[in-house]
């Protein structure tokens, strides 16, 4: 038989997964990733330990699946995207550890930008809002604050890169320094519209050339993996940002498709084919997954913290022994009491972007238990989604596009049957949860396949994606537009500048 191991390196985990020819998961492993906060709103990541555990769970993947290298037809790779790496080319060591997508150190050197009229620009060139969520104020922030970085840069001693670069990078015993049009549209370094590095952009962050990787479409034989790692060598065939690849996972390939998916933050990406379609309200424009060489593009609204909302219930209120644990904790009441639940720990992203936005509990009466606040909390991540879908929708109509008439939902949270029936009644459309929810890995094998022959086309693709289950909105739209009224209430109170 032919498998496809998908490496998926997240923010809270490493995975790696083996899947057949069929889009079934064979095996899998999973390692935990510790989460590093220097300071309040910093968040960081340990590059050698991000490395060490998608390889360790590579190998475990294979063992389970009871296979060797030689029956692996290719490797795909998704990644948390903008996390930000700077290592040394010579000796593959890091100048610093990985600044993650959710830290918001560099807000100060971006407001700078917006001062001095920059904000539409790079939003023209780039699809992306001004904000410390992307890569390319990172990169600046590490030359400036690590000695002697910025000369070792523009020597060309240094190599940057989003995780995907960083694992391609080890996989290919330094060979290969390169990532994928859909990691690369998220840096604000690179030209959405042109496909290329943006030498403005490049001059205006201060960003030498001389650091970055070359740029692929994601279904490409991008190198082979050094015979040491696992015995033999393995083609690694397939590279995408882990949103753009759950869209394709979810066979989203036509326009006017849209997925969420549920994982530590929320993304909601819509699929507008070969038409660059940039938003009034507050979302922003990508590219997508290539495949050959016409480019693909897609809406997205990101939420920073959707299920990390649990993980904060369960680290710092202490209120669940384990993730799992919340569901039965928010039903252990019939509703959340009035508690409306705003977790703007790292700021608010879209539609609001409001990045010196905190979280905040509103609605506590003396009647208030954990199990209203859990409830709350679940609830928070179905109130962030509907309002990324609200500005979609209002995006699409005024793109003349139809309207989105169905979700498709993926990532950890999804399996949460409260959480997905609530999102359908919010939306006031069917949410459609897979058969196979490992979306982000599954679209990162598909591209791999395409890119070494073991699929021929979209559409047998297509083929291949079965729903498991459909949420049907219960809730009138005149209760759901009461719900949205108070979420977005509870968001004014959040935002106290």
């Amino acid at each position: 038989m032919t498998y496809l191991l998908a490496l998926d390196q997240g923010t809270s985990s490493s995975r790696s997964i083996v899947f057949d020819r069929a889009g079934r998961v064979v095996a899998s492993a999973q390692r935990e990733l510790r989460q590093i906060y220097p300071q309040p709103g910093w968040v960081e990541h340990d590059p050698m330990e991000i490395w060490a555990n998608q390889l360790a769970t590579a190998k475990d993947a294979l063992l389970r699946a009871g296979i060797s290298a030689s029956q692996v037809k290719a490797i795909g790779i998704t990644n948390q995207r903008e996390t930000t790496v700077v290592w040394n080319r010579r000796t593959g060591v890091p100048l610093h550890q990985a600044i993650v997508w959710q830290d918001r150190r560099t807000e100060p050197d971006c407001q700078r930008l917006r001062d001095q009229g920059q904000a539409a620009n790079i939003q023209e060139r780039t699809g992306l809002v001004l904000d410390a969520y992307f890569s390319g104020t990172k990169v600046g922030w590490i030359l400036d604050h690590v000695p002697g970085a910025r000369a070792a840069a523009e020597c060309g001693e240094l190599a940057f890169g989003t995780i995907d670069s960083w694992l391609l990078w080890q996989l290919t015993g330094g060979r290969v320094h390169a990532t994928d049009v859909s990691n690369a549209s998220r840096t604000m370094l690179f030209n959405i519209r042109t496909g290329q590095w943006d030498p403005e952009l490049l001059n205006l962050l201060q960003v030498p050339p001389q650091l970055l990787p070359q740029v692929f479409p994601s279904s490409h034989v991008f190198g082979e993996t050094d015979a040491s790692l696992f015995g033999q060598s393995i083609p690694i065939a397939g590279i995408a940002g882990d949103q753009q690849s759950a869209l394709f996972g979810q066979a989203c390939f036509r326009k006017g498709l849209a997925k969420n998916t549920y994982g530590t933050g929320c993304f909601l990406l819509m699929h507008t084919a070969d038409q660059l379609q940039t938003s009034g309200n507050g979302l922003i424009s990508t590219r997508a997954a290539q495949v050959g060489v016409g480019p693909q593009y897609a809406l997205e609204g990101s939420v920073f913290i959707g299920g990390a909302v649990v993980q904060w219930l369960r680290d710092g209120l202490r209120a669940i022994d384990s993730s799992t644990a919340v569901q039965a904790l928010a039903q252990s009441v019939p509703d959340s009491g009035g508690v409306v639940f705003v977790p703007a720990f790292t700021g608010l992203g879209a539609p609001y972007w409001e990045p010196e936005a905190r979280g905040a509990i509103v609605g506590l009466t003396r009647g208030t238990g954990l199990g209203h606040i859990a409830r709350a909390a679940l609830e928070s991540i179905a109130f962030q989604s509907a309002a990324l879908l609200g500005a979609m929708g209002r995006d699409a109509a005024a793109g003349q596009s139809a309207p989105i008439t169905e979700l498709r939902v993926d990532g950890g949270a999804c399996v949460n049957d409260l959480l997905m029936q609530f999102q359908a009644d919010l939306l006031g459309v069917p949410v459609v949860r897979p058969k196979v929810v490992e979306t982000t890995a599954l679209g990162a094998a598909y591209l791999a396949g395409l890119g070494t022959g073991v699929y021929q086309t979209l559409e047998e693709l297509e083929s291949l994606w079965q729903p498991e289950r459909t949420f049907l909105p219960t809730m009138s739209p005149q209760r759901a537009a009461e719900l949205m009224a108070q979420w977005e209430h509870a968001v004014r109170q959040a935002t106290l500048a």
